[in-house]
């Protein structure tokens, strides 16, 4: 009975792992272990706990066998040591999670390069395949293939996967041209503060979208033969929003102009996806986008999608709180070069190398070293702007650099309601953080950071910003519940431990 049970457990292992694409070699690096053994726990012929299932899972992004409830992942840091080497920075989860989106536009085969290994896209997934599109990990699970069905089953919608991204709200703007009614769970995500979806709505109204709100679910229904009269101007200049509206015109038989755009990474990247769908946009890096929509996509297409600028200013807070010496590969410098110049002022030691070209033909790139400096506190405060202003997603990451420069800084997060609170957990780890108001924090150094075991905030950046004060902190922390770190980044804590960092992922059982 025992041995059958080994059996059918290796059997579920090996059609998740095939499922996700990996090789029996890639199944076992993740788990530091060999592929020999690998090869026998999917032949039935190894004793397996209980642990490893819960590991092998976790690694798969697939529940094994059902053991009640898992629990949640945490991390346990050993602070005090000193990065070293190069670390690439991975492809942009925003974009990706937009691209994933923007796929519903085309009948035809999509495949995306390097896709980010995340939580946001693997919700997104379930969501995609919930209502029939077909998706597949392929060249040894890097690459992602997409080929939609015929028809979109909205009935069937994983409403538990979609609940849990907010990038959910970006199917509204393919989906209305569609299909003329369908229902949407409410958007989910990072917990933020208050976000409506009105800004959204101030756009896809023009297209003949009217949506309804009852009991966790839109309502849409799309209006025939409603077209924007004149340009589209948007009240706020988000990313999604714009990204929404670029979604709408992309099949919109006519001409949109879309303004008070935003210009950022994310939007550039889905500019540049949609051009090679045959949609083209004039504008791109502007606050003014001219769509020329197509009305029927269906092509095959290939698209890379740029590094991560936010992901590039992690690892370098990473290398400025520990006091180490680090090369970062693969930095998408136009939306990194207002952090840069706040950097250079406060006394950054660093330097970069000649600029290259990204897969995408398109987003320029370069190689970032940043050493050990002595910090001074900068002299105006920091709060973002819309692109090409410092980027919104970058403010937190200052408030562990702060942390470690002489002086004060004051920290103005105008964006989000609730962002700049989860910045004073850092005082659990020996910061010295005022809270002003729910946008304004002020930040008193040098820090002294100091070892603690504390719960994940439910915010992905101030969540990483905690992560890297304890990777400074001289002795032993542990952060609790980090799924919130796991849907923004790619192997997080094994890429920084390739750096020199000792982190270790665990779960109650």
């Amino acid at each position: 009975m025992a041995d059958d049970y080994l059996v059918r457990i290796g059997k579920l292992i090996r059609d998740a792992r095939q499922h996700r694409g990996w090789t029996q070699s890639q199944l076992a690096e993740a788990l530091g272990t060999s592929q020999s053994a690998v090869n026998r726990i999917e032949r039935g012929n190894q004793n397996i706990s209980l642990e490893m299932i819960a590991r092998i899972g976790e690694a798969l992004d697939s529940e094994i066998v059902s053991l009640g409830y898992a629990g949640p992942m945490h991390l346990r840091v050993v602070g005090g040591r000193r990065l070293s080497g190069s670390i690439d920075v991975k492809t942009s989860k925003n974009a990706c999670v937009a691209l994933l989106c923007a796929t519903l536009l085309n009948k035809g085969r999509t495949v995306l390069r390097r896709v980010a290994r995340i939580e946001e896209v693997y919700r997104l997934l379930e969501v995609l395949n919930s209502i029939g599109v077909r998706t597949r990990w392929i060249n040894d699970g890097v690459d992602l293939e997409l080929v939609p069905p015929a028809d979109l089953d909205m009935d069937a919608i994983d409403a538990e996967a979609a609940v849990r991204t907010r990038s959910i709200i970006m199917f509204l703007g393919p989906l209305l041209h569609r299909m003329d009614q369908f229902r949407l769970p409410y958007a989910g995500g990072c917990d933020l503060g208050t976000r409506t979806i009105e800004p959204h709505m101030i756009a896809l109204r023009r297209f003949g979208l009217d949506i309804t709100a009852t009991e966790g679910i839109y309502h849409a229904k799309v209006e025939p033969n409603v077209s924007p009269d004149r340009p589209i101007v948007l009240t706020e200049r988000g990313d999604t929003v714009t990204e929404n509206a670029l979604l709408a015109a992309a099949r919109h038989d006519g001409v949109t102009v879309i303004r008070n755009a935003s210009s950022n990474y994310m939007v550039q990247d889905l500019c540049f996806f949609l051009e090679a769908l045959g949609v083209r946009v004039d504008g791109v890096g502007t606050t003014t986008l001219t769509v020329h929509g197509v009305p029927n996509i269906d092509v095959d297409v290939d698209y890379s999608p740029s590094e991560d600028p936010v992901e590039a200013m992690s690892l370098l807070a990473a290398a400025v709180v520990t006091e180490s010496e680090l090369t970062i590969r693969r930095v998408p410098i136009e939306f990194m070069e207002i952090e840069l110049a706040v950097l250079e002022e406060m006394g950054l030691d660093h330097d970069r190398s000649a600029e290259y070209t990204a897969d995408n033909g398109r987003t320029r790139l370069v190689d970032l070293t940043v050493r050990p400096s002595k910090l001074e506190a900068p002299i105006d405060k920091i709060h973002p702007m819309p692109f090409p202003g410092l980027n919104i997603d970058n403010v937190p990451f200052f408030a562990a650099i702060a942390a470690v420069a002489q002086g004060q800084t004051l920290i103005h997060d105008w964006v989000y309601d609730n962002r700049a609170i989860y910045l004073t957990d850092l005082n659990r780890l020996g910061g010295r953080l005022q809270l002003l108001d729910p946008h304004r924090v002020l930040v008193e150094g040098p820090t002294r950071w100091r070892a603690a075991e504390m719960m994940c905030p439910p915010a992905l950046r101030p969540a990483v910003v905690v992560l890297l004060a304890m990777m400074a902190a001289e002795g032993t922390s542990v952060l609790r519940n980090v799924y919130v770190i796991n849907r923004g980044y790619e192997d997080l804590a094994e890429r920084l431990n390739s750096v020199g960092a000792q982190i270790e992922t665990f779960r109650d059982i």
